[in-house]
């Protein structure tokens, strides 16, 4: 005969545990004490066991043969519930430890491991650690795409729609790597795919004029600030890297005696190693960086404490202070003003340009059996374009010149 609710909440304790049978292997299991638990005796190949299916009242009537139908039915498929439950309890237990905190720092060491460029695992970790703040506490498994859209909005409403974006596509990184190691089965970023304000790229502003960017040389070289970023500033102009590499250039990439700088291909956007002819004027403000910070690791030692090469936005804000607008040009904007230049010039093949600029040829044939590095030239071509940039700085015009002096 089955039990009912009165007959479970008017069971008293006794001198000994008994059992209120509830049928198909069901019982309230009532202890010396009065608790209450719901337990299921089976056979499994023979052997009896019993399975503890949860207490009284916190699991009900109901729900307890709820839970004997679901045992009854592993038995069906040839499973033990009570191994089935063990199971079941170490994976809610190792779900609970995978927070998406803890994945994320894997993550982010593997990107170490990996020997990714030093500005892509602290873009990675400032949109992860950061941005994505909120999502750390949380297992993994239990993120869903809501509480990702959620995060997700409160950088879109700031305005902030391309670091948006970006953070979603840095999340479902994190949650491929968690799929990878069996630790998610599913990422919820994909569900997000249209539901963030699309981002419309721009080019980076740049001068391409020779006098416009003369008077933007007389600015950076009459600019009183801090020495690595005024030294910084000038290199950029000078090699026309991009900018991550100038800010973290490190002394063991030169060779200022054969003035060399070499860029380790950890570091670079096309993962490959690049050489940069030094121009004399480029030796002269590396070793003056020498005389001031030989004893930092970094050329462009940051000002701030805890910080170990100046920031991201550190030259588009001195920048900004000497009145260039960033409609007109930034750090990366050097790189377009000597593409455009250079190649105006006449003087120097479009190959050796590019290879100077470590622009892959986009025809794939044409980049597997052309290696040639056109380093005498591009040696020639780094050296008239400080001179070039020295003989526009030393003229007095008008236009930007006025605007930024």
């Amino acid at each position: 005969m089955s039990l009912t609710d009165v007959q479970i909440r008017n069971a008293k304790k006794s001198d000994k545990p008994y059992k209120l049978p509830d049928g198909k292997g069901l019982y309230l299991y009532i202890s010396k004490a009065g608790g209450k638990s719901w337990r299921l005796d089976y056979a499994y190949f023979g052997k009896r066991r019993t399975l503890t299916l949860g207490t009284y009242p916190a699991l009900g009537l109901a729900d307890a043969r709820v839970r004997r139908d679901e045992a009854k039915r592993k038995l069906s498929e040839g499973l033990d519930p009570s191994l089935a439950k063990k199971r079941e309890q170490l994976a809610a237990k190792a779900a609970a430890g995978n927070t998406f905190g803890l994945i994320t720092d894997e993550f982010i060491a593997k990107l170490r491991r990996d020997k990714r460029a030093e500005p892509t695992i602290d873009k990675n970790t400032w949109m992860l650690k950061e941005l994505a703040k909120k999502l750390s506490p949380y297992p993994i498994t239990q993120i869903s795409a809501k509480d990702v859209l959620d995060v997700l909005s409160v950088i879109e409403k700031s305005g902030r729609v391309e670091s948006a974006l970006a953070t979603r596509s840095a999340i479902g990184r994190v949650f491929r790597f968690a799929i990878a190691t069996a630790r998610a089965e599913n990422d919820p970023t994909s569900a997000l795919r249209g539901a963030l304000q699309r981002h419309v790229p721009v080019s980076h502003p740049a001068l391409t004029d020779r006098k416009e960017l003369g008077g933007l040389m007389r600015a950076i070289y009459g600019y009183d600030g801090w020495p690595s970023l005024i030294g910084a500033l000038k290199i950029q102009a000078l090699c026309f890297a991009r900018p991550g590499e100038t800010r973290s250039m490190e002394w063991s990439e030169l060779d200022l005696e054969n003035s060399i700088w070499t860029i380790p291909a950890a570091k670079t956007k096309m993962r490959r190693e690049h050489h940069v002819p030094l121009s004399r004027q480029a030796i002269e403000i590396l070793k003056h960086m020498k005389e001031l910070f030989e004893d930092k690791r970094q050329v462009f030692p940051s000002m701030m404490s805890g910080k170990t090469f100046l920031s991201e936005n550190s030259m588009n804000s001195a920048l900004r202070r000497m009145g260039v607008t960033n409609t007109e040009h930034t750090a990366h904007g050097f790189r377009s003003s000597a593409s455009s230049i250079l190649n105006e010039s006449g003087t120097f093949s479009p190959d050796a340009i590019e290879a100077q600029l470590a622009h892959l040829d986009a025809r794939k044939v044409r980049r597997v059996y052309n290696r040639a590095t056109y380093w005498n030239e591009r040696v020639q071509m780094m050296q008239w374009w400080a001179d070039m940039l020295d003989e526009e700085r030393a003229k007095k015009t008008d236009g930007l010149s006025q605007a930024v002096s």
